[in-house]
């Protein structure tokens, strides 16, 4: 289970510092350009999408960093509930769109952020007392 649990933990954070990390560099108009899937971006002005680029880089830092450096264990299933609560969020979006395909796939990421949290919290990966 700890495997899969890095596993898992190793793939969302990659993915959301690499998500995060284009939507604070990129210009609006060439991160639009990545595909369909991103002309989401055309809901937000510039300064929502560098906070939320931001956010989505400290959840994946906070996903590997805390484990890794033996310090605050506890932000990591803290960091998978909080990449839930902004997948719901992007969720609404997608639902708003009609974007269904895409919402399928961020429910998909809300899952596996569950699986974080739970394997984290209560799991045999937890790295809180008990």
């Amino acid at each position: 289970m700890e495997i899969v649990l890095w596993l898992v933990t190793g793939f969302l954070a990659l993915g959301f510092l690499a998500g995060g990390l284009a939507l604070m560099v990129l210009p609006r108009e060439r991160y639009r350009a990545l595909g369909r899937n991103q002309h989401w971006v055309d809901m937000l002005d510039d300064a929502t999408l560098k906070a939320l680029g931001a956010l989505k880089m400290l959840a994946g830092l906070g996903l590997v960093l805390p484990a890794v450096l033996g310090i605050a264990e506890w932000l990591v299933p803290t960091a998978a509930l909080g990449l839930m609560m902004y997948m719901t969020g992007a969720t609404a979006v997608r639902t708003v769109r009609r974007e269904w395909g895409y919402a399928v796939a961020d429910v998909a990421f809300i899952l596996m952020a569950g699986i974080v949290a739970w394997g984290r919290t209560f799991g045999p990966g937890t790295y809180l007392a008990s």
